[in-house]
């Protein structure tokens, strides 16, 4: 991302310098191997450098920030796949309570979420994990003087080891994006199942609800929240492309370093011409995918009209090239590239974890379709 400031310079250099400090594969392997994920790497860079209120208003205690710098912070820990629940507290969460929650709420809850005290994300699929918004699982029900949220959403990213629950969960009924609430809860007490999900870096769990719910729960009022949860998943997808690149920037760095010192017929293999070719490929899909992300963050900054299409437009790109990207790094680096003690195949894993982690890009071609015929229709 070219054209940035001096603040802007200084946030990314800093998430890199201590990511690549602390965050190395050794630190990732033991977090998988274990919990799943590293509660201490997430005090020291959610808290201690703050980085979790990036983009929270100074008024509920964060930086005041914006999406560049969320950006630019995703990429940095798109790099070393850190098994932290940033995206999820920082973009998914705390994007949704700023959109649909009261002063009031906003108050109460982004102030823990700005100083790392808790960790956040947003729940809201159904079983089958279709498209957004008809893939809502969890409903909302009018009860009594309350009201009663029931259902199971499933594959919550960091759904096991969060302390709240944004739970998207639509009025029965409704179609759509109308009908749509977004509730605020905390987890503790609820049953959650942790997943066994292809990536290891990013964990899943299946979160089951029954519980009645206050009207102050619910982000603004009923079934209203349709407008703010579709926000809410532009500019998440916008983020979430930020995060790939950096992810297609490492596995680049690594084959190219490989090809350096790996000798193959007494020759380096990075002399040979179909190496050359395939990372010649490689960077060609990683300098078009950063160009698609660097517009989707600008599109969010600007707040444009189009917005949403961008957003669109760089998470499938940007998906389907960290896909190819990851894909052919493993195949580049020979035999070891397939073998478990590599890191190749986290990269490649979370490639196709991310790819539908707010749906698929056929997904967002059809957004982008869609808006391309509205438009040649309003002409």
């Amino acid at each position: 991302m070219t054209g940035l400031t001096e603040d802007q310079i200084f946030i990314r250099d800093s998430a890199r310098d201590f990511l690549r400090d602390q965050a190395d594969f050794d630190r990732l392997r033991k977090a998988v191997d274990g919990a799943g994920w590293d509660r201490d790497l997430w005090s020291s860079f959610a808290g201690e450098l703050g980085f979790a209120g990036i983009g929270i208003s100074e008024a509920h205690g964060g930086a005041g920030l914006g999406p560049v710098e969320l950006s630019l912070i995703a990429e940095e820990l798109g790099r070393t796949l850190a098994p932290i629940p940033w995206f999820e507290t920082a973009v998914l969460a705390a994007t949704a309570l700023s959109e649909a929650g009261s002063e009031a709420q906003q108050a109460a809850l982004l102030g823990p979420i700005a100083r790392g005290e808790t960790i956040a994300t947003l729940a809201m699929r159904d079983a089958a994990g279709r498209p957004l918004p008809d893939g809502i699982g969890p409903v909302l029900t009018k009860h009594g003087e309350g009201w009663r949220l029931s259902g199971r959403a499933h594959f919550v990213p960091f759904g096991d080891v969060t302390d709240l629950l944004i739970v998207a969960a639509r009025e029965a009924g409704s179609s759509g994006w109308n009908g749509i609430s977004l509730v605020a809860i905390p987890a503790a007490g609820l049953a959650r199942e942790a997943l066994t999900s292809l990536d290891l870096t990013r964990p899943l769990a299946h979160v089951d609800l029954d519980l009645a719910i206050d009207a102050g729960a619910i982000l603004g009022e009923a079934g209203t929240a349709g407008p703010a949860l579709r926000r809410t998943l532009a500019i998440a997808s916008g983020i979430l492309a930020s995060e790939q690149v950096g992810g297609m920037q490492r596995t680049l760095d690594e084959t190219v370093d490989y090809s350096k010192q790996r000798v193959q017929f007494g020759r380096l293999i990075g002399s040979f011409q179909a190496m050359k070719h395939r990372m010649a490929d490689m960077k060609l899909w990683l300098e078009a995918a950063r160009s698609a992300a660097a517009m989707a963050a600008d599109a969010i900054a600007r707040d444009a009209d189009d917005m949403e299409t961008l957003c669109a437009s760089a998470r499938t790109y940007c998906s389907d090239a960290y896909l190819r990207t990851t894909a052919d790094g493993i195949q580049l680096h020979g035999g070891i590239g397939f073998t478990w003690e590599h890191h190749a195949h986290l990269f490649f894993k979370r490639a196709r974890g991310t790819a539908s982690l707010l749906d698929s890009p056929a997904h967002h071609r059809e957004l982008v379709a869609r808006a391309i015929i509205d438009t040649d229709q309003a002409a």
